[in-house]
C-alpha cells in the first residue's frame, strides 16, 4: 500500500451560481495519516468529493493511486436498508446462502467472487469497531446516528481500500467508540486524509495539511504542532505588523519633516534673493532648481511611505482573522420556576422491543436549566428527544408541556429546506422581523451580502448549523426550550466556539446530547443526565 498517492493538478470548482472554491489548486498526499483543517465553509468536504469522484473539477486534474473508500460527512442512506445493505454485503450473503441451498447457478459464483469468507470478515470489522452484535437484517430505522457512522466506516474498510477520505468520522460516536476507531485508523497502511474537528484524533496524525483559499499548507506533526507552529507564526505576524506600522509612522513623520524643511529652505532663499538684487532671470533660475530639488525629495519620501504602507497590508495579510456570533436573545427569558416539560413512565418500541426499561424513565424540565444528556449509542437519546418534541408519541407514559415553543435542532440539520436560501429561510421562520433585522441579524451570524443568498443545500456542514440556529433562535416566538442533538458535528474549533458564544445569550432551557466534553464545561451546563441500560440517571450538576 506504499503505493498509495492522491495528486491534484490545477484544480478549479465553482458552485453552480459561479461561486469559486477552488483555483488552480495543486498538491500530492503519499501514504500515511493527514488532518485536513479549515474554517467551515472553506471546502474541505468538496475536496474530498472531487478526490472521490463525487464531484467533477471544472478545470484540472485529480489522479489516485489505488482503491479508494469515501465517507462523506452525511451518509445517502434511509431507513428501510438493511446492516447488510449498507455494508454492500447484502448480494454476496444471499448468493452464499444459496449455494449452501444447492442452488449452483453461474450467476451466484460471479456474484460471490474471491468473497466467501465476507460473513466472516463482515463480523469482524464490525467487532472491531464495537457494533457486533447488529443483526445483519436488522433495518437502519432503529439504529442510532452514532451506529449509522460506524457502519459507513466498516463498509468503506470491507473494501480493503489503499486510500481512505474520512469527513468526521466521530460524528456521534460515543467515547468508547471513538477509542475503537483511533485504534481502527492507526494500524490503517495507506493514504488516509480525514477532515474532522475532533482534537483527540487530530493529535493522532502523522501531520496537518491547513485549506486557505486556493492553497494547501503543510506541517508535520499532529495537531498539537500544527496549533504551536500557528501561534509562532502568528506572533512572528503580530511583531511583523507592529513594525510596518511604526515604519510608516517614521516615514510618514520624516516626509512631513522634508516638506517643511522645503518650505522654509524656498522662503529663506526668496528673501535671500530680493535682499541680493541679482538679475531677475538669475533669480529665476535658483528658485526653478530649488522647486525641483524639493520635488525630487517630496517624491522619494511619497515613495517610501508607499512602501510602507504595502509592507503594512502585507503584514496584515498574514494575520488570521476568527469571526464570532454576536447575538441577543433577550426574549428566549424562562422564569426560574416555569414547567416546561413533565414526563413519567415514557416508553417507546422498536421492532417489538422495549427502548426503555421496564417501567419506563421520567423526566422534568424546569426553567432555564442547561442539561447535557449522554450515553452511549444505541442507548436511546435521539428517541428522548423526539418524545420531548413530540415528533414521536409514546407508547406508553405520560407527558405534559408547557406553552413555550420547543425547538429542535437534529443530528441530520434536516429543518431548513435545501433549495431556499439562508434568507429565505430565515424569513419563513421570522416572517414578521422588518428584513433589515433579518439581513442585519443573519450578519451576526456570519451571513454576509452574497452569502446570506446561497441555498441551504450548499452550505458546509458548520454554515447549515449557523443558519438553522439563527432560524431557530430568532424565530417568533422565541423558543423557551431548546433541544440540540450533536450540535458540534462538522463544527471546526472556531466554529464550536461561536456555537458557545451563540448559547451564551440564550436564556431558555436546553437539552444538549452531546459527547464532547469540551464543549459541555463551555456552555455552563449546570445538570446532567445519563441514559444507559434504559435507565435515565439523574447526575445532578457537574463536577469540578
Amino acid at each position: 500500500m506504499s503505493d498509495a498517492t492522491v495528486v491534484c493538478s490545477n484544480l478549479s470548482f465553482s458552485w453552480p451560481d459561479d461561486t469559486p472554491v477552488f483555483q488552480d489548486l495543486s498538491f500530492t498526499l503519499a501514504a500515511g495519516r493527514t488532518g485536513l483543517v479549515a474554517p467551515n465553509g472553506s471546502g474541505k468536504s468538496t475536496l474530498l468529493k472531487l478526490i472521490a469522484g463525487d464531484l467533477r473539477p471544472a478545470t484540472g486534474s485529480v489522479s489516485v493511486g489505488g482503491t479508494l473508500g469515501h465517507l462523506p460527512q452525511t451518509l445517502p442512506l434511509t431507513a428501510d436498508l438493511t446492516v447488510a445493505d449498507v455494508l454492500g454485503v447484502a448480494d454476496v450473503i444471499r448468493a452464499l446462502d444459496a449455494v449452501e441451498s444447492g442452488d449452483v447457478g453461474e450467476e451466484h459464483f460471479a456474484t460471490i467472487g474471491d468473497d466467501w469468507d465476507i460473513e466472516e470478515r463482515t463480523r469482524a470489522q464490525l467487532d472491531r469497531l464495537g457494533v457486533a452484535g447488529l443483526a445483519l437484517d436488522r433495518s437502519l430505522g432503529t439504529l442510532s446516528g452514532g451506529q449509522v457512522v460506524q457502519l459507513g466506516l466498516a463498509a468503506q474498510l470491507l473494501r480493503r481500500p489503499d486510500v481512505l477520505l474520512l469527513d468526521e468520522p466521530t460524528n456521534n460516536l460515543d467515547r468508547d467508540a471513538r477509542h475503537r476507531l483511533y485504534d481502527v485508523l492507526t494500524d490503517f497502511p495507506g493514504l488516509l486524509l480525514v477532515v474532522a474537528h475532533d482534537r483527540d484524533l487530530l493529535d493522532r496524525m502523522d501531520g496537518i495539511a491547513e485549506l486557505g483559499g486556493s492553497r494547501l499548507r503543510f506541517y508535520g506533526g499532529d495537531f498539537t504542532a500544527y496549533e504551536e507552529a500557528v501561534r509562532a507564526e502568528q506572533e512572528v505576524a503580530e511583531k511583523n505588523v507592529r513594525n510596518a506600522e511604526q515604519e510608516l509612522k517614521r516615514e510618514k513623520r520624516e516626509m512631513q519633516q522634508a516638506h517643511e524643511r522645503a518650505e522654509r529652505r524656498a522662503s529663506n532663499a526668496a528673501r535671500n534673493l530680493k535682499n541680493a538684487g541679482l538679475p531677475r532671470i538669475f533669480a529665476g533660475n535658483m528658485k526653478r532648481g530649488a522647486q525641483e530639488s524639493a520635488g525630487r525629495s517630496g517624491q522619494l519620501h511619497a515613495s517610501r511611505v508607499g512602501e510602507a504602507k504595502a509592507r503594512l497590508d502585507e503584514a496584515g495579510r498574514a494575520l488570521r482573522a476568527e469571526a464570532r456570533i454576536t447575538v441577543d436573545l433577550p426574549d428566549t427569558q424562562v422564569p426560574s420556576g416555569r414547567d416546561l416539560f413533565l414526563g413519567t413512565g415514557m416508553q417507546v418500541r422498536h421492532d417489538g422491543r422495549n427502548v426503555f426499561a421496564d417501567g419506563g424513565v421520567d423526566l422534568s424540565v424546569r426553567g432555564p436549566e442547561r442539561i447535557a444528556l449522554t450515553g452511549p449509542n444505541g442507548a436511546g437519546k435521539t428517541t428522548l428527544m423526539h418524545l420531548i418534541t413530540g415528533a414521536r408519541l409514546p407508547d406508553g407514559g405520560e407527558i405534559r408541556r408547557g406553552d413555550g415553543r420547543v425547538a429542535h435542532l437534529s443530528q441530520r440539520l434536516d429543518l431548513l429546506d435545501p433549495d431556499r436560501t439562508v434568507a429565505e429561510s430565515f424569513a419563513a421562520f421570522a416572517p414578521e422581523r422588518p428584513e433589515a433585522e433579518r439581513m442585519n441579524l443573519l450578519a451576526r451570524f456570519l451571513f454576509r451580502g452574497p452569502r446570506a443568498h446561497l441555498p441551504v443545500g450548499v452550505l458546509s456542514g458548520g454554515e447549515r448549523l449557523r443558519a438553522t440556529l439563527v432560524c431557530v433562535l430568532c424565530a417568533e416566538p422565541a423558543p423557551q426550550l431548546l433541544l440540540l442533538d450533536e450540535p458540534t458535528n462538522n463544527l471546526d474549533l472556531v466554529s464550536v466556539g461561536q456555537l458557545e458564544s451563540a448559547l451564551d445569550s440564550y436564556r431558555g432551557a436546553f437539552i444538549v446530547v452531546s459527547h464532547d466534553e469540551r464543549f459541555l464545561a463551555g456552555i455552563g451546563v449546570n445538570r446532567r443526565l445519563r441514559l444507559v441500560g434504559g435507565e435515565l440517571e439523574d447526575e445532578g450538576a457537574p463536577t469540578g
